[in-house]
């Protein structure tokens, strides 16, 4: 009984790591309007794809505990084909805005774009942290 606990639990395991989305994990955004980046945390929640703000520096890289630190910076998205994502929402705290985007997933580059109303667009390269 114990080596089917054993087993059973090794393949559920490896069925939730096979099943994660290369674009879980940690991206630093590029900075913003204010020179600020943050670092947010991407995956899956109740509504599909979503990504948090965990950690803030200002211009000169220092960390410092913004105010919009556990809100949801992206929220809604859906995995396509070959490193797309579309369907949600960004929201640009620089300009506190909401932007309907995709994503683009290359390698350790993650292209955020979007656009309000189609006529207020913008566009930022994300990466992985080291």
């Amino acid at each position: 009984m114990r080596n089917f606990a054993y087993i059973f639990s090794l393949a559920l395991l490896s069925m939730t790591t096979a099943e994660a989305d290369p674009i879980y994990g940690i991206w630093q955004t590029a900075p913003g309007n204010n020179g600020n980046v943050g670092h947010v945390e991407v995956k899956e929640c109740e509504d599909g794809i979503c990504g948090t703000l965990v950690k803030t520096f200002d211009g000169s890289g220092k960390e410092y505990k913004s105010d919009n630190l556990g809100k949801n910076i992206i929220f809604g998205m859906k995995a396509q084909d070959d490193g797309r994502y579309s369907g949600g929402k960004v929201w640009a705290p620089d300009d506190d805005k909401i932007y309907k985007s995709h994503l683009v997933l290359n390698g350790d580059s993650l292209s955020v774009s979007g656009c309000v109303l189609m006529i207020l667009c913008r566009s930022q390269v994300w990466t992985r942290p080291k």
